[in-house]
C-alpha cells in the first residue's frame, strides 16, 4: 500500500531548500500504474452522514479485478453495505481503477483524484449527482489537499495521504453548509481477517408521498442488474413522520407481481420510522405500492434499490 504513491521523502532535507516547508514537489506525488495495495489492506474511518449520525467502520481492499482493472473496495459491516447500496452515500466503497483510483458514478469511472498533484492543478468530474470543479490547493508534508466546488451540490474537501495510499478525511457540505457526508481515518493496516460486503446496487423506486388523504398507488419495476443479472434481494429505506393530530395515520404495502405482500407496514398519529432499511426478496417484474396517508404534516419517504451482494472471508 505505502507503495502506491511514489513519494520520495528520503529527498526530503535537499526538497526543503527547494520550496521553503519541506512539502513534497508535485512531481513526487503520482500514482503508480499498478498501486501497491495487497488484498486485506484496511482503512477504518468514522463515517457521519445526516440520516445516520457516525458510525465507525473498516473499508477494506477485499479483490482485485485483473480482467476489469479494478480494485473492490469493501466493508466490514452487511448494513453499512446495505445502506450504501440503497442510498449512494459512499463513492469508495465498490470498485476503483487500477489507474489514478477513479471511483465510479452510475457505472462511469470518475476522477476525485488526479496523479501527479501539482498545486494549482485542476480537473472536473461528477459525484452524488453533481459536477465538479476540482483544485489541488495546498500540498502536505504526506500528500494533498483538494478543495471542489459545484453550483448546485456546494463544496467538498479532501486530503489524500501519499504514506498510507488513501484519504485520511473527506468532507462534502451542502449549500446550506450541511455535512451530507464525512469520513475521517482513525486507523489502518493490513491483514484484515473477517467477512466483508459489498452491493452492487442499482436504484428502482425514489418517492416521497406527503400531505395526502386517502390511497396512494404507485409502481416500479425489478427487471434485475443491467449487466450482472438478477438480484440477490431488493433494499428498501423508509423515512416516515405521521401528524401529531387526532386521526392522522399511515400504512404501506409493496407487493410483487404474483401479489405476495413483501413489505408492510402501518403508523399511528404521532409516529416516526427515521431512516430504517432492510430487504425483500427478488421477483422479476413489477411490484405495486399502496400507502394510506393522512395528516397535514405526514409524509412517507420510499426508497428501493436492487442488489446483487457479494462477500469475502479474509
Amino acid at each position: 500500500m505505502r507503495a502506491v504513491l511514489l513519494l520520495l521523502l528520503l529527498l526530503g532535507s535537499s526538497l526543503s531548500g527547494c520550496i521553503g516547508d519541506g512539502a513534497p514537489s508535485a512531481e513526487e506525488i503520482s500514482v503508480d500504474e499498478e498501486p501497491g495495495w495487497k488484498i486485506g489492506d484496511w482503512f477504518q474511518y468514522i463515517f457521519t452522514t445526516p440520516q445516520y449520525g457516525q458510525d465507525t467502520t473498516r473499508l477494506v481492499v477485499a479483490d482485485k479485478v485483473e480482467s476489469d482493472n479494478n480494485w473492490i473496495i469493501a466493508i466490514n459491516s452487511r448494513t453499512e453495505a446495505q445502506r450504501h447500496a440503497v442510498l449512494n452515500h459512499n463513492p469508495f466503497l465498490g470498485r476503483l481503477t487500477f489507474d489514478d483510483l477513479k471511483v465510479f458514478e452510475n457505472g462511469i469511472a470518475q476522477s476525485v483524484f488526479s496523479f501527479p498533484m501539482n498545486q494549482g492543478n485542476t480537473w472536473q468530474f461528477t459525484l452524488f449527482g453533481y459536477s465538479w470543479n476540482a483544485e489541488v490547493s495546498e500540498l502536505t508534508e504526506d500528500g494533498a489537499v483538494v478543495e471542489a466546488i459545484s453550483s448546485g451540490g456546494g463544496a467538498i474537501t479532501y486530503t489524500f495521504d501519499g504514506r498510507i495510499g488513501f484519504l485520511t478525511e473527506f468532507i462534502w457540505v451542502d449549500g446550506s453548509r450541511v455535512t451530507m457526508f464525512e469520513m475521517e481515518l482513525v486507523d489502518h493496516g493490513r491483514d484484515h481477517t473477517g467477512q466483508v460486503w459489498f452491493i452492487r446496487a442499482t436504484d428502482l423506486k425514489d418517492e416521497v408521498y406527503e400531505q395526502t388523504d386517502g390511497e396512494i398507488s404507485d409502481t416500479f419495476l425489478d427487471s434485475g442488474h443491467p449487466r450482472e443479472g438478477d438480484f440477490n434481494f431488493l433494499v428498501w429505506y423508509l423515512d416516515v413522520i405521521i401528524d401529531a393530530s387526532a386521526g392522522s395515520s399511515g400504512s404501506l404495502t409493496v407487493k410483487d407481481h404474483w401479489d405476495a405482500t413483501a413489505l408492510s407496514r402501518a403508523w399511528g398519529a404521532e409516529s416516526e420510522e427515521r431512516h430504517a432499511i432492510g430487504t425483500i426478496p427478488s421477483v422479476t417484474g413489477e411490484y405495486t405500492i399502496t400507502l394510506h396517508l393522512s395528516g397535514a404534516d405526514s409524509y412517507v419517504h420510499l426508497r428501493m434499490a436492487g442488489g446483487v451482494e457479494q462477500s469475502w472471508s479474509l
